[in-house]
């Protein structure tokens, strides 16, 4: 073999050598992207679940909070100061308790099982709220049994399916983006739920969790409820309209229905030509009289106010004979507040 060709022999060696490595580079780079690739699965799956515990923690989080200036008892439920009116004595409760008489003062105790859940988790949520941002109006009082302040409640309403409602619902409050909502109720929609600022003339931004829809109120419910009519004296109509800051009104001499809103209810009343606030005027009249806002007529005549009208109550919210009716369809507690309610979860704190 000549030099040229051993020269050639050489190289040619060294050139599948070359090869042979770069052959065997890539197939270690194969097997280890293999293995990386495999890795990146696995820890994809691991981020995955780990993301998915995080949003379940989140979502935990996002639940309200207990107020912080309540007790707790052994079983993590908190413990209510209440001043109890007819006694004149304050006397301390787990909320549950409470909330026993408060549903049975809410709400006949012979009603469907599902809409007293409904009304039981409604009154739990309120009960907080208020704890949350208000103070009794009776010295060492967390809340009461005064009904102008907070809700109805009535110890010898009840009974065993009252017990029942309320502890099916034990710890069960409504929550809106992690905060408790005002758990408004009513008696009767008269057919069409209100926004805030319609019903209850309320001055902040509309709630995120208010509505209008159909309230799907039962037929059973009282002729009262569903349609009314009322008369006020002059003298009455100019001391109501005194007591909500209109002081001018003098000798009346005409009344209308002035601005409505998306339900159809009266957001004022033009007396004189002067706009009142309707949902303020009603409160002023006595809301016992003046059943709602959802006003069918209203006319000044041979000295006194007449007028008629549909439902009872300011109509934000859940109207209780419309939960009467869903829980007869066979809708649970859950699925009646969800509901009357909108973007809004049921949430357990103990």
């Amino acid at each position: 073999m000549g030099l040229s060709e051993t020269f050639y022999a050489v190289k040619g060696g060294i050139f599948m050598k070359k090869i042979y490595l770069t052959a065997l580079l890539i197939l270690i780079l194969i097997l280890a992207a293999g293995c990386t690739a495999s890795g990146n699965s696995q820890d994809n799956g691991q981020k995955d679940q780990y993301l998915e515990n995080t949003g379940d923690k989140l979502a935990n989080a996002a639940k309200p909070v207990i107020p912080a200036k309540l007790k707790l008892n052994q079983h993590g439920i908190p413990i209510l100061n209440v001043y109890q009116v007819d006694e004149e004595e304050t006397k301390e409760m787990d909320i549950e308790t409470y909330l026993e008489g408060v549903l049975a003062g809410e709400m006949k105790n012979d009603w469907p099982m599902e809409a007293l859940k409904a009304q039981a988790i409604l009154a739990r949520t309120f009960v907080l709220k208020f704890c949350t941002e208000k103070e009794s109006k009776y010295e060492g009082a967390d809340i009461s049994t005064d009904i102008e302040e907070a809700q109805a409640y009535d110890e010898t309403g009840i009974n065993e399916r009252i017990e029942e409602a309320v502890k099916e619902t034990e710890g069960l409050v409504l929550s809106h983006q992690g905060q408790l909502p005002y758990a408004w109720f009513h008696a009767h929609s008269g057919g069409k739920t209100a926004l805030a600022k319609e019903g209850l003339a309320y001055r902040e931004n509309e709630p995120g969790y208010t509505k209008v829809t159909d309230g799907n109120e039962s037929e059973k419910a009282p002729e009262e409820a569903q349609e009314w009519t009322a008369s006020f004296s002059e003298n009455e109509v100019i001391a109501a309209a005194k007591k909500i800051g209109y002081n001018g009104l003098g000798s009346i001499k005409e009344a209308k229905i002035g601005e409505t809103g998306e339900s159809g209810r009266a957001l004022s009343i033009l007396i004189n030509g002067e706009s009142i606030s309707a949902p303020d005027f009603r409160i002023a009249l006595g809301s016992t009289k003046m059943r709602s806002t959802l006003l069918t007529s209203l006319e000044f005549k041979d000295g006194m106010l007449m007028m008629s009208g549909k439902g009872y109550g300011h109509g934000v919210g859940m109207p209780q004979w419309g939960a009467y009716r869903m829980a007869e369809d066979g809708n649970s507690a859950k699925e009646i507040v969800q509901y009357y309610f909108k973007d809004i979860t049921v949430e357990k704190l103990w």
